[in-house]
C-alpha cells in the first residue's frame, strides 16, 4: 500500500511537469481543466489511502486490486485527453501490470492485465486528437521517438526502484517466517523436554524419599554415630539428597503439579539475596561476588523457575571460572538487568553466533548446551532479552534484561 501511494505521488508530480512543459513550452493545446480534474482525483485517492493505512495494519488483495484499477483508469483518462494510443506514454500500462504481478495473486493480476489491454485497445479508437502547432508537424516522428525514450527511462527507473523495495519486503517477510518456524521448533523442543523432566521428577520422588529415610536411620546407628568422618559424609549425602528433592519439587511446580499453592510474595532485593545464599550454600562456594545496584526495592512474586534459570547461568560461569564469579543486578528504566561475569576463556565466535540454540556448547560433550538454550527461551517468554559477549579483560559476560511488569505481583506471564 505504501509503495502504491508513493508511486501515485510520483505520477502526479510527473504529470504536472509533463502537462506544463507540453502546454507552455511546446505550445500544444491541451484540455487543462479535464486533465487537472483527473490529477485532483489521484490526489484525493492518495489522501484516502493514507488515512485508511493509518487505521489498518495491512492491505488485502481486494484493496490493492481496487487501487491498481483506479490507477489504470486515471492513466487511461489522461491518455484519452492527450492523443490516445499515439501518446508515447502509453507503455506506462506496463508499470501497473508489473506491480500487479508482484503484489497480487494470480487471478487479480490477470484482471489488471485484461483491463490494461482493453484500455489500450479502446484508446486506439476512442481518444481526443492532439492539436499540434504547424511548426511541430514536420518533426512529429522525432518527437514521438523522444517521448518513447523518456517513457522507457521512466518505466525502467520506477520498475527497478519499486521492485527492489518489494523484493526487500518479501525477503524480510521470509526471514520473519523463518524466525517463527525456528521459534516454534524450539518451543516444541522445550515442551518435549518439559514432559521428560516432569516424568523423571515423578519417578525420582520415591527413591529420594527412601534415601532420605535411610540416611536419617544411619545417623542414629551407634556404630556410625561414633565415627566423625562417616557422620560428616552422611551429612553431605543428606544435603545432596535434600538439594535433589528441592530440584524435583521445582520441576513439579513448574509443570503445574502444585498449582494449588499460593504464590510467595517477596521483593527484588529479598529474592536475589535469598537466591545468592541458596546458590552458595547448595554448592559450598564462597567465590561468588554479589553486587546489588537495583535501588529502591519493589514487591515481586518469587518464582522457583526464575531462580533455577539464574542458577543455570551461575553454574555455567562457575564451571569455567571456579575462582571468581560476579552477579550484579541493576534497574534500567522499567527493566531489571542481571549481569553474570566470569574470568574463564570466554565464548568462541561460533558459539556467540549460535547463542541460545540447543546443543550449542563449548564443553565438547554430547547432550550439553541445553542450559543456555532454556535460559534464552525462558527470558523471551517473559518479554526480555539475553546478550552474551566476551569481556575486554578476559572472561565472559551474560546480561539478562527482564521487564519488571512480568515479575510484579499480578503479572500473568511466568517462566514455563
Amino acid at each position: 500500500m505504501n509503495l502504491l501511494i508513493q508511486l501515485r505521488w510520483i505520477a502526479v508530480v510527473g504529470q504536472v511537469l509533463t502537462i506544463g512543459f507540453v502546454h507552455l513550452v511546446m505550445g500544444i493545446s491541451l484540455p487543462l481543466m479535464a486533465m487537472v480534474m483527473v490529477l485532483c482525483g489521484s490526489v484525493f485517492l492518495n489522501v484516502i489511502s493514507q488515512e485508511w493505512l493509518r487505521q489498518q495494519t495491512d492491505a488485502r488483495d481486494r484493496e490493492l486490486l481496487l487501487l491498481l484499477l483506479l490507477d489504470v483508469a486515471a492513466l487511461t483518462a489522461q491518455l484519452y485527453l492527450s492523443g490516445g494510443a499515439t501518446n508515447p506514454f502509453i507503455s506506462l500500462y506496463l508499470l501497473q501490470v508489473t506491480l500487479g504481478a508482484m503484489l497480487l495473486n494470480g487471478r487479480s493480476t490477470w484482471v489488471v492485465v485484461v483491463v490494461a489491454c482493453l484500455c489500450f485497445a479502446g484508446l486506439i479508437v476512442f481518444h481526443r486528437p492532439l492539436a499540434l502547432p504547424e511548426a511541430l508537424r514536420d518533426d512529429l516522428f522525432e518527437l514521438h521517438i523522444i517521448g518513447m525514450l523518456i517513457c522507457f527511462v521512466l518505466d525502467a527507473a520506477l520498475i527497478v526502484v519499486f521492485m527492489t523495495r518489494i523484493a526487500q519486503n518479501l525477503r524480510e517477510r521470509d526471514e520473519g517466517l523463518a524466525a517463527l518456524r525456528q521459534q516454534a521448533a524450539e518451543e516444541d523442543h522445550i515442551v518435549r523436554m518439559g514432559l521428560l523432566a516432569s516424568g523423571a521428577a515423578h519417578e525420582l520422588g520415591t527413591p529420594l524419599a527412601s534415601l532420605s529415610v535411610i540416611l536419617s536411620d544411619w545417623r542414629r546407628m551407634p556404630e556410625l554415630a561414633g565415627n566423625p568422618e562417616l557422620m560428616e559424609e552422611v551429612s553431605e549425602m543428606q544435603a545432596d539428597v535434600q538439594r535433589c528433592k528441592s530440584i524435583v519439587t521445582g520441576i513439579l511446580m513448574s509443570a503445574g503439579d502444585m498449582r494449588g499453592e499460593a504464590p510467595v510474595v517477596t521483593t527484588v532485593n529479598g529474592f536475589f539475596g535469598e537466591l545468592v545464599e541458596d546458590w552458595r550454600g547448595a554448592r559450598s562456594i564462597n567465590t561468588l561476588v554479589y553486587e546489588n545496584r537495583f535501588g529502591e526495592d519493589m514487591p515481586i512474586v518469587s518464582d522457583s523457575a526464575l531462580k533455577q534459570m539464574i542458577f543455570n547461568v551461575l553454574d555455567n560461569a562457575n564451571e569455567v571460572s571456579p575462582l571468581w564469579v560476579r552477579l550484579a543486578i541493576e534497574r534500567d528504566g522499567d527493566s531489571l538487568v542481571l549481569k553474570v561475569s566470569d574470568m574463564g576463556p570466554g565464548f568462541a565466535k561460533e558459539m556467540l553466533a549460535n547463542f541460545g540454540k540447543p546443543y550449542n556448547s563449548s564443553k565438547g560433550q554430547s547432550g550439553r548446551g541445553l542450559g543456555l538454550f532454556l535460559v534464552v527461551n525462558a527470558v523471551r517468554k517473559l518479554g526480555g532479552t539475553v546478550v552474551a559477549e566476551n569481556r575486554p579483560v578476559g572472561g565472559a559476560l551474560v546480561s539478562l534484561s527482564l521487564p519488571l511488569s512480568a515479575l510484579a505481583i499480578g503479572a500473568r506471564k511466568h517462566v514455563g
